[in-house]
């Protein structure tokens, strides 16, 4: 199976020079990458959120308990279940059932879609899936409606002695979680015998977005020598600030003089490299997801001028968890337009191999903002008509555009397959 499907993108006009780098050096580049996995197993599954700017295309998020499976075009679930079945091959052959375990949400429609469209992936895979919940709000088999009558039942489960069951008696032989455990580990699943995927070393309550960046800092500077290319073309910026809190302002000083210190950072960098752009950076909390806990900034008084109510939304996260710490990240820009909106691909992939995506689209946002926000519209990327990649020539060919994505993500990917080993 091909690493990288060939895709369309958004992009028209001449190859940019990272794409040509890659698309010369495929050859080594996708040779190194076996190298990787035969070292590093990769985690189940992952999305990665991308910016591109022309002149720098990196990971702004990597995501190891993707949602929005639904807003993948139809066209990848072959892609999809190839995946799971030759992983599943590979890690438990004689598996005959899967438990999912989702997010514990039960009003978001839109995950409900997610967790409809990937279970019935697992199932074309050959392996019987049902949905058990963490939920305390279920207590028995409930089912939720969704679109064009479709339904799902999520199902309590249970703990027998080191095995997870539901209460009907479902006994699976894996366990996939598309809960990012924010609230903490779970005891339920605690030294259990099946095999659970991700690991619970995977969970918010333990990962750190710095901890991410400073594996994808390492891999970078070794991809950076294999193909020769400045390893800031594919990497932001990036650093930590600690002790803070939002609701009382404690520790906004310090954030505010980081902040400054990071934009100068940049405006060195695009100095050198005679970029026109204004530099900002992106303030998140360093765990978490949903989009919650960011903020988009251009100067230190940006952070010290923030009122009560932006206080508070950096605050708390998901599940009422608390930010004391954040990563200030290096903005960048997107170049990339659908339809005049501005948009960013997100990339999916199971196992080590790109199994599809989509564009995140914002018609109220700008260049330089979060698309990870409420408004934002979900476009999935087709398949393009086959066609020889040729540098120079027709730049809009699929093998020359989706392939570079494609490798920005897998480095995102194996980043995470090192971050992961240090919290063993």
């Amino acid at each position: 199976m091909e690493t990288v499907p060939y895709l369309k993108t958004a992009l028209t006009g001449p190859l940019l020079d990272l794409e040509k780098i890659c698309l010369t050096k495929k050859n080594e580049i996708e040779r190194w990458f076996r190298i990787k996995w035969q070292k590093h197993a990769p985690p189940f599954y992952g999305s990665v959120d991308l910016r591109n700017s022309g002149f720098k295309l990196t990971p702004v998020d990597m995501n190891l308990f993707p949602g929005g499976f639904n807003n993948i075009n139809d066209q990848f679930i072959p892609l999809a279940v190839h995946a799971i079945s030759g992983l599943i091959t590979n890690m438990c052959p004689n598996a005959k059932k899967l438990l999912l375990i989702p997010e514990n949400h039960t009003r978001n429609l839109a995950y409900f879609n997610n967790i409809y469209a990937l279970q019935q992936i697992l199932q074309l895979a050959g392996i019987e899936t049902a949905i058990g919940s963490l939920s305390n709000e279920i207590t028995k088999d409930t089912e939720f409606k969704l679109q064009n009558g479709k339904t799902l039942t999520y199902i309590p489960i249970i703990r027998v002695g080191n095995r997870i069951k539901t209460i009907s008696g479902f006994d699976p032989c894996l366990i996939l979680l598309n809960n990012d455990l924010s609230n903490g580990k779970p005891d339920i699943l605690t030294n259990i015998e099946q095999t659970l995927l991700p690991p619970l070393n995977a969970g918010w309550y333990m990962r750190k977005k710095t901890n991410f960046f400073t594996k994808y800092n390492e891999i970078c500077d070794e991809f950076a020598q294999l193909v020769n290319i400045d390893p800031w073309q594919i990497n932001p910026y990036f650093d930590i600030c600690s002790n803070l809190d939002f609701t009382n302002k404690g520790g906004l000083k310090e954030l505010a003089n980081k902040v400054d210190l990071m934009l100068n950072k940049i405006a060195t960098k695009y100095l050198e490299e005679n970029i026109k752009e204004k530099p900002y950076v992106v303030v998140k909390a360093n765990n978490g997801t949903y989009g919650m806990g960011i903020m988009v900034v251009k100067s230190g008084q940006d952070i010290l001028s923030i009122n009560r109510k932006e206080r508070n939304k950096m605050a708390v996260i998901k599940e009422g968890y608390q930010v004391h710490e954040v990563i200030i990240q290096e903005g960048v820009h997107t170049f990339e337009e659908i339809d005049g909106k501005v948009a960013e691909p997100v990339v999916y992939m199971i196992n080590n191999f790109v199994i599809g995506g989509f564009y995140r689209v914002h018609s109220k946002k700008r260049r330089d903002e979060n698309l990870n926000a409420a408004g934002a519209d979900f476009i999935p990327l087709t398949f393009a008509s086959h066609c020889i990649a040729k540098l120079d020539e027709d730049p809009d060919c699929a093998p020359n555009r989706f392939y570079t994505y494609g490798v920005i993500a897998r480095l995102a990917l194996l980043s995470s397959s090192l971050e992961l080993e240090q919290y063993i």
